[in-house]
């Protein structure tokens, strides 16, 4: 504050003088008495109005400079309305300031009161590079990505948020950032360019020890993984910035995984909508200690629900999520139960107690191989255990119940996707039924589709990851193979999405959502592109195998039957169907009749009721 005022009383005195020089200020000197004192209040009020004593001067930035032209321009009209009206015509009989002055005293204001700041900052910045040379633990970095992602960590590292990074050079995918400077950094080229960089650099007596990747370097197309080949064959660290969502606190690099290079861009989630939707809600997770269950729990704690029951049958997974949900410090109250979703009392005593407002029944048997062998679990869990979560949410005055389903449910090949299916007719079945029933708002029984999820459970990339290790061979079923993959938490985000579309006013016919994956990847070039990202060429440091198609998988997977009209729901990231199905009697009919056949042990049976139930079964 102390320095504003004196800034402006320097340029008000300044810029009479260099108008007017020094007899001109002295004929002025008596009236500038009386002048100032209320010029300095006035001012005073003004920086405060528009922030000025709030910003860290360490931090000095464009917007800060827009509040110091802003208001330097409204301390100067007021000196025009000053001289014109209120001085020249009364008290001088002329003009004390004239428009010149005043233009002058603008232009001093802004420089005294700006160029201060930027000084100030300089100094910071260059006391921080000091400091750091002195320890001598400035890494010589590259840093590879679009202008606009690159400009944020060179922010980060002058304001002492990135430490031990010293930028030497930018790669960059965009054309327009070539032969460009960012923050007086040099645009070196683009990603194929890391060899030529290294060995310009290295002309000039700099050795680059680490790579730092921003989002944008990730995007489709850019040429990363030439540049990480090449890291990795000089033996240069790579890092990775992660996106703004994902920082909390001190920004801080993170290494570069696989994952980052297989996706899309991902949806954009609207948070608000999400957190309009969970919070102050009561909400049950089926399933709760499983790769998506245990990510459901996190976001709906997220988006501030007021209790969460986690339910989960094997207790170190639900030892497991409960420490991980507790160290999140939120305000909702978490409960952590055991139960088993096959025991049908069970379920139904916990619900009671509860009194959830939305179920999320994640809980599931989901390896393809594992249920064509043991074909009785998979029914007994994912039928009859999805029958009995949706009963007792039913029964218990439930809001909303949302199953986790598949995309290997349509057009089934395998016991996952009859079993997936069959539960998925239920489930539409008794909302169709509650529907007809009530005269108030029903309880809402939906189906969410999606593919494989990174990172979760038995996922292709933790084998082919593990096969690498050990010096492969990676093995791959069929060369033509292809799936659909997302992030765990991308679809969870999603899930809630559909869930707040489906209980909400906007459409009341939909019950079944399929999350939008992109375009299907090739297993086989997986394969290939994780092997050339340790730095290793395929069919020659490490064999790619092919086993053969396992029992219940398929080529390519399916997202809508062919029976189902699909339609835009206008959300971004999910899809939306009106399915077929058959009425709720005829579901009960089946239901008998599929326990009948489990307990007599026969197979021929179990799939003859499954076979009628969704005809185009070709387990």
């Amino acid at each position: 504050m102390i320095h504003d005022i004196a800034a402006t009383i320097a340029a008000l005195v300044l810029s009479l003088y260099v108008r007017f020089e020094e007899p001109g200020l002295e004929e002025r000197a008596h009236l500038l008495t009386v002048v100032l004192p209320c010029f300095f209040v006035y001012a005073s009020a003004i920086y405060w109005f528009f922030d000025l004593y709030r910003s860290k001067w360490r931090f000095a930035s464009l917007p800060d400079l827009s509040n110091i032209v802003r208001a330097s321009a409204v301390l100067a009209a007021s000196l025009l309305i000053i001289d014109y009206i209120l001085i020249a015509s009364y008290f001088f009989g002329g003009y004390f300031f004239g428009k010149k002055t005043i233009a002058v005293y603008f232009v001093l204001q802004i420089f005294l009161l700006g160029g201060t700041r930027a000084a100030y900052r300089w100094f910071r910045l260059t006391r921080t590079r000091r400091r750091s040379l002195a320890k001598g633990n400035l890494v010589a970095t590259l840093i590879l990505g679009r202008a606009a992602d690159t400009e944020i960590l060179l922010r980060s590292i002058e304001s002492g948020a990135v430490h031990q990074i010293q930028p030497v050079g930018i790669l960059s995918p965009s054309p327009t950032d070539q032969h460009q400077k960012v923050r007086d950094v040099r645009v070196l080229g683009r990603f194929s360019d890391l060899q030529r960089a290294m060995d310009y650099l290295a002309g000039l007596g700099i050795e680059v020890r680490r790579l730092v990747l921003t989002p944008s370097a990730f995007e489709p197309g850019s040429g990363i993984e030439t540049a990480l080949v090449t890291a990795r064959r000089l033996g240069i660290a790579t890092s990775r910035l992660p996106s703004l969502d994902d920082s909390t606190g001190a920004l801080r690099l993170a290494p570069v995984a696989v994952e980052d290079l297989l996706l899309r861009p991902s949806v954009m989630i609207d948070n608000r909508r999400l957190e309009e939707f969970i919070t102050d809600r009561a909400v049950a997770v089926t399933g709760g200690g499983g790769s998506i269950g245990s990510e459901l729990c996190d976001r709906v704690i997220r988006f501030g629900a007021q209790r969460l029951l986690v339910i989960e049958n094997s207790e170190p997974a639900l030892h497991a999520v409960m420490e991980e949900l507790r160290i999140k410090g939120c305000r909702t109250v978490i409960e952590g139960r055991i139960a088993d979703i096959r025991d049908r009392g069970r379920i139904e005593q916990l619900f009671t107690a509860f009194r959830p407002d939305l179920v999320f029944h994640a809980a599931a048997l989901k390896h393809v191989p594992i249920l064509e062998n043991d074909w009785e679990e998979g029914i007994k869990t994912n039928v009859f255990g999805s029958v009995n979560v949706a009963d007792a949410a039913a029964r218990t005055g439930v809001r909303g119940m949302v199953m986790i389903s598949t995309d290997k449910a349509i057009e089934p090949v395998s016991v996952l996707g009859a079993t997936k299916r069959f539960a998925e007719m239920y489930c539409q079945a008794l909302d169709a039924e509650l529907k007809r029933c009530r005269d108030a708002a029903p309880m809402r029984l939906i189906a969410v589709r999606f593919g494989n999820v990174l990172a979760s459970n038995g996922s292709v990339i933790p084998k082919f990851k593990a096969q690498i290790d050990t010096g492969g061979p990676v093995t791959v079923t069929h060369p033509d193979m292809v799936r659909y993959f997302m992030t765990i938490r991308e679809a969870c985000d999603l899930v809630l999405t559909a869930s707040s579309h489906a209980l909400g006013q906007e459409c009341s016919e939909v019950s079944v959502y399929v999350l939008n994956m992109g375009q299907p990847i090739r297993i086989y070039d997986l394969a290939e592109r994780m092997i050339r990202l340790n730095g290793l060429e395929p069919g020659r440091d490490i064999a790619i195998e092919f086993t053969g198609m396992r029992p219940g998988e398929r080529l390519n997977e399916i997202l809508f039957a062919r029976e189902e009209p699909t339609f835009d729901i206008g959300v971004s990231g999910v899809m939306a169907a009106k399915p077929v199905f058959a009425s709720f009697e005829v579901l009960k009919w089946r239901l008998a009749a599929l326990d009948d056949a489990i307990v007599s042990g026969s197979r021929d049976d179990v799939f003859a009721v499954l076979r009628d139930a969704i005809p185009d079964f070709n387990g």
